[in-house]
């Protein structure tokens, strides 16, 4: 199997309540502080269905509310190809799985909510990017243009409102202007 160091690989502070951070390590781990890091409760353990020690490949702490959060998990490095993707709403008590109407055998390495529309989502998979408008329920593959490729990071650009892709392959995709999806 892939080699695991326990290290954090993806981090997000709440952008809405300073001190409440959320953590994944590369064993599988989700942890949350609510202060600043004086106590981390590990919260992985009530995500669904995962199976064990697969990495964490992104968290993602929501714009919208203090208690919500998302993780995706990805167990390519151990022969395990599901899509793992999940959101919390009470500080990872319980988990949602978001993630199920998403292709199969598309590890998710990454994940945005959008900062204005609390139902607007992007993943990078192994084999693109997907978007949801309804918080989840139903996806579609948003490649425009895009090659089959592995996306790794995803950002809106703060001024423009474009969608810009970091791919495996050492290059970037920009799709134009979200502001038809708000």
């Amino acid at each position: 199997g892939a080699e695991t160091h326990a290290t954090v690989v993806s981090l997000s502070e709440s952008p809405l309540v300073a001190g409440i951070v959320w953590a994944g390590t590369d064993d599988g781990n989700v942890w949350v502080t609510k202060n600043d890091g004086a106590t981390w409760t590990q919260v992985n353990a009530n995500v669904p269905d995962v199976p064990k020690k697969l990495w964490v490949s992104h968290v993602e702490a929501s714009a919208h509310a203090a208690g919500t959060a998302y993780v995706t998990f990805d167990g390519h490095r151990s022969d395990d190809f599901g899509t793992w993707v999940f959101r919390t709403t009470d500080f990872g008590a319980t988990w949602t799985n978001i993630g199920r109407t998403l292709p199969a055998r598309q590890p998710v390495h990454v994940l945005l909510a959008d900062r204005k529309s609390p139902r607007l989502v992007f993943v990078g998979t192994e084999f693109g990017v997907h978007v949801t408008l309804d918080g989840g329920e139903s996806w579609m593959p948003l490649m425009a243009g895009m090659p089959t490729v592995a996306v790794h990071d995803l950002v809106v650009h703060p001024r423009d409102n474009d969608l810009v892709a970091g791919t495996h392959g050492r290059g970037f995709w920009i799709l134009d202007d979200l502001s038809p999806l708000w």
